[in-house]
């Protein structure tokens, strides 16, 4: 496991772009796969997670030409998938291993999903029971709640889904079945999540109807191949925007951020602490909002995180977690259960790191509370292989008192493989 050592920097300045969002870039890839004609794609982003969603596509005949800028998906259209020889592997991407589980219940072939051992330890149940519900047949290890998991799909029924939890993945999950499903099929959450989906499947085409906190897909309609342009991703933009709002001194542009409001949670929380954030030159691509975000230090302070906001900000904790350790008083995050399911249990790995940085935090069944320090300890800590935690601590440890030793960075290149040399391009030393 690679450690990555940091040491503290005097301000954040400069001018920058983010890798294009992930989120987007799995989804182009899947509809892409399934729609007719020619998909070109600008802005995808090359990290591992993405490049597993790419290779199991590849893996079930679809033909994907990149030449390092652009990628062309050759769609095979809606049941032109093939059955791949050998079992798909997703890597570390739960995106990847939950939303194409729905996609191959659709298929009237037989599929094996797995994925690193991180991965395998991720709940899937959430995805299995409404898939099952609609007619496929899922089997995994321990009564299909982990994977690996053997799918035998086709033959889907429309369902009404109300999800216990508020997750894109769920939504889309099903979204994808939908596809395939004779008749409509509804999720309907207990607050919006990300809407990339809803939006990328008006883009090519789908047939669906929003409603209060839910979606409609009609299952039968084709897909038709588009242009799509990908913004830069607004969980790679938050670690430089709470980087520049704790150093004193900085000044950061960052170019062309997705700014969709179903994401922009992390906004709205630094703004809500104090945050000097403005959003420039709004704009549109893709179906998709977007801006650039000039970021100023600040004074931060301590405030209430729970409820409806949490969802929109769900990936960006970690490194809310540095900026309200580096804010004056307490913050509290509730509601926020969803953490302790991710790559690593974000809530108990972001508490014993921040710890061990000097930093009072109180952990709660969903959420914690911390307490902002003027400075941060040196000190060593461990990203538990969770991409955004390591990049969370990195933050952190540009405003400490010594240098920071990050065990395990490599996890880092599953969403944002040039993130030390961007890090390094705006440290003004």
């Amino acid at each position: 496991m690679k450690s990555t050592i940091i040491q503290p920097v005097v301000a954040v300045k400069g001018e920058i772009s983010v890798p294009g969002d992930k989120s987007i870039s799995h989804r182009s890839i899947m509809l892409g796969a399934i729609a007719n004609g020619i998909t070109v794609v600008h802005g995808f982003l090359r990290g591992e997670d993405n490049f597993s969603t790419m290779n199991a596509f590849r893996a079930m005949g679809v033909t994907i030409d990149d030449d390092g800028s652009t990628l062309q998906i050759h769609g095979r259209g809606l049941h032109g998938l093939q059955e791949a020889s050998d079992v798909l592997d997703c890597g570390n991407s739960g995106t990847t291993i939950r939303l194409i589980t729905g996609l191959l219940s659709g298929q009237s072939f037989f599929s094996v999903v797995t994925g690193d051992q991180y991965l395998r330890k991720r709940p899937m149940k959430r995805v299995v029971e409404p898939l099952t519900r609609m007619g496929a047949r899922i089997m995994g290890r321990k009564g299909g709640t982990l994977a690996p998991l053997a799918i035998n799909g086709g033959n889907l029924n429309a369902i009404g889904y109300d999800s216990p939890v508020s997750s894109a993945q769920i939504k889309s999950s099903i979204m994808l079945a939908g596809l395939y499903a004779d008749g409509e099929t509804s999720v309907r959450e207990p607050s919006p999540s990300r809407d990339h989906s809803e939006r990328m499947f008006h883009l090519f085409g789908a047939s669906l109807k929003r409603f209060n906190n839910g979606i409609t897909v009609r299952g039968g309609y084709e897909l038709t191949a588009q242009e799509v342009i990908i913004p830069g991703d607004i969980s790679s933009a938050a670690f430089f925007m709470v980087a520049a709002l704790i150093t004193p001194g900085s000044e950061l542009l960052i170019r062309s951020v997705g700014v969709n409001q179903t994401r922009s949670g992390v906004i709205d929380i630094l703004k809500a602490m104090g945050g000097d954030i403005r959003l420039l030159e709004e704009r549109e691509l893709s179906g998709e909002p977007v801006a650039d975000i000039l970021v100023r230090s600040s004074r931060l302070k301590g405030i209430a995180i729970s409820g409806d906001v949490v969802p929109r900000a769900i990936d960006e904790f970690p490194a809310i977690c540095v900026a309200a350790a580096s804010a004056e008083g307490v913050t509290t995050i509730r509601d926020a259960r969803e953490l302790r399911v991710k790559e690593a249990d974000r809530i108990t790995a972001m508490a014993t790191n921040l710890r061990i940085l000097g930093v009072t935090v109180t952990e709660t069944e969903d959420g914690m509370d911390i307490t902002g320090v003027e400075r941060f300890s040196g000190g060593t800590v461990d990203s538990h292989g969770d991409h955004r935690i390591a990049m969370s601590l990195s933050v952190a440890a540009l405003v400490a008192s010594g240098a920071v030793t990050i065990y395990d960075t490599n996890c880092i290149a599953t969403s944002f493989p040039t993130f030390f040399p961007l890090l390094e391009k705006v440290s003004q030393n």
